[in-house]
């Protein structure tokens, strides 16, 4: 398989995740194809979507003794201390666990059997919790991409500091479609000064996206929040037939 220069390019990124965040989860999936095919050096990192969509009466996630995705990024502070490929085959556990299985690895009791399951002493999660500098590590990553003006995840950031926001995807490419994709990222790094480029979503796109969010909707245990506002996945009982319903609502 031939690689352009522009994929030789960029041989590392720090992926910021929420590990509540399937979209993120779904990049997750691609980079680590990218990273199978052509050996980018992906280094996790973490972002609070509890934090950054925080309403101004609730407590800050390092406030509470358990805070769902705050707790298990903790957990993965701990671990990436030790060695990154802990963090990655935790960030693959209870991203399966949550995003495809529609368990719910944010209860302390699964987290600590899925870090059983991968090999690791369940003890982990109580030596994180207890230990105060792990929200030191997790507020760090999150502020980082704050201050590049950062929202939510997936967010990537690059060798000589540019930062991205997505791939947002429903179906994850692998093998040579996620080498394409790849490449159309890292193309956005010519161009420092082109910010957005979105793909409107139809009634059929937002039916297929929920579908695909059973799983997580299964498993969460909280209201989606996307900057401060409310997420409604639409009812499922009744796909859109009329193909000039599934058009974009055009505003004049």
């Amino acid at each position: 398989m031939s690689i352009s220069g522009n994929e030789k390019a960029h041989s590392r990124v720090d992926f910021h995740f929420d590990p509540m965040c399937p979209f993120a989860y779904n990049a997750s999936i691609w980079i680590r194809s990218v990273r199978d095919e052509i050996g980018v050096e992906v280094s996790w990192r973490f972002f609070s979507l509890e934090e950054v969509n925080r309403a101004d009466q609730k407590k800050h996630p390092w406030e509470r003794s358990w805070s769902y995705g705050w707790s298990l990024m903790r957990i993965g502070a701990l671990l990436r201390r030790r060695d990154m490929a802990e963090l990655d085959a935790w960030y693959g556990a209870i991203g399966a666990a949550l995003h495809e299985d529609g368990g719910k690895p944010h209860d302390p009791e699964v987290a600590r059997v899925l870090l059983e399951n991968i090999g690791l002493d369940g003890g982990l999660l109580d030596q994180a919790i207890e230990d105060p500098t792990t929200h030191d590590d997790v507020l760090a990553d999150h502020e980082r991409v704050v201050r590049c003006g950062g929202f939510g995840v997936p967010t990537l950031i690059f060798e000589d500091g540019q930062a991205l926001f997505g791939p947002v995807v429903k179906d994850p490419p692998t093998g040579a479609d996620a080498i394409r994709l790849w490449g159309l990222v890292t193309g956005w790094l010519d161009f420092p000064y082109l910010y957005e480029i979105q793909r409107p979503k139809s009634r059929a796109d937002l039916h297929a996206i929920t579908e695909s969010l059973q799983p997580y909707l299964a498993g969460r245990d909280w209201e989606s929040i996307d900057r401060g506002r409310k997420i409604d996945f639409p009812d499922l009982g009744a796909r859109p037939t009329n193909p000039t319903a599934d058009r974009p609502t055009e505003v004049t």
